[in-house]
């Protein structure tokens, strides 16, 4: 990357949904939940909060640099928050986060339902503890996020149990979605993810099932990877991303996956853990 060009790329931390997974058939592609980090030049936005970000944060520790950061969140289901509990810079004094989400209201806060998260008798240290200037900012799916002049975050709704939010990131006349935890209607594209990926550059999109797989699994909140393909060529997305894997997913059915993907929409990948992406 030249010098003059502002850094913008995606690192998964965590690609697996429902439950972490600590087998070795699942190594390869990685067993953490949801975790993404986006660099958009001096800026860093996290997405989810997964198992993953235990790494991620541990990482950012060792840049040994005050860390000022957004974490937008999908929604609040325990695969996606579990980390955060264990995210080691909320502990530390000097770095400042500002933490995102757009399903709760009018009901919930996100201050709340962390609180809830981080008591008696679930968890035995409460948000009290954390030492960072940490600000709780709730906002409503389909509001467009003003987090820097020089970032656009864009949002949706998403069809999941309890809600979830669907994000656009733009920096620097590029863009990348993420798309995790929704249900699609057989035969009937979401309109209001299409709007959403037109034209992105990078897709990352909840591909728990099959298409094989998902009659048995209407109404759990998830989608396919061959529903991801569709969505990607009816709206021009760049590369396609399947994210989200089954815990029931090995490493080899993953490859299988792969490799059909390959055929269906070439050019089009896996999140596996470690991957970075740049658009």
């Amino acid at each position: 990357m030249s010098g003059d060009t502002p850094e913008f790329s995606v690192r998964f931390w965590g690609v697996r949904g429902s439950i972490a997974t600590a087998d070795a058939a699942t190594l390869r592609y990685g067993g953490n939940t949801s975790s993404l980090e986006v660099r958009c030049g001096a800026r860093r936005v996290l997405l989810d909060a997964g198992t993953g970000i235990r790494y991620a944060g541990l990482a950012m520790l060792a840049e040994g640099k005050p860390i000022d950061a957004d974490l937008l969140l999908t929604h609040t289901h325990l695969d996606h928050i579990v980390g955060l509990p264990f995210f080691a810079p909320f502990f530390v004094p000097g770095h400042r986060f500002r933490l995102h989400a757009g399903h709760l209201l009018p009901d919930y806060t996100i201050r709340q339902a962390i609180t809830e998260l981080m008591r008696a008798p679930f968890f035995p240290v409460p948000p009290e503890a954390f030492r960072a200037d940490i600000a709780f900012c709730d906002f409503r799916a389909g509001e467009t996020l003003d987090i820097s002049p020089e970032i656009v975050i864009r949002t949706v709704a998403l069809n999941h149990p309890n809600g979830a939010t669907g994000y656009r990131i733009e920096f620097a006349g590029k863009s990348i979605c993420y798309l995790t935890d929704t249900e699609h209607v057989i035969g009937r594209p979401d309109e209001s993810i299409l709007r959403l990926i037109a034209g992105t550059d990078i897709m990352i999109y909840d591909a728990t099932y099959t298409d094989a797989e998902f009659p048995n699994h209407l109404h759990w909140g998830h989608s396919t990877w061959q529903e991801g393909a569709r969505l990607a060529n009816a709206a021009g997305v760049g590369t396609y991303v399947v994210f989200h894997h089954d815990p029931g997913h090995d490493d080899a059915m993953l490859d299988d996956i792969a490799a059909e993907l390959r055929q269906t929409r070439p050019g089009s990948l896996l999140a596996r853990e470690g991957l970075i992406l740049r658009p």
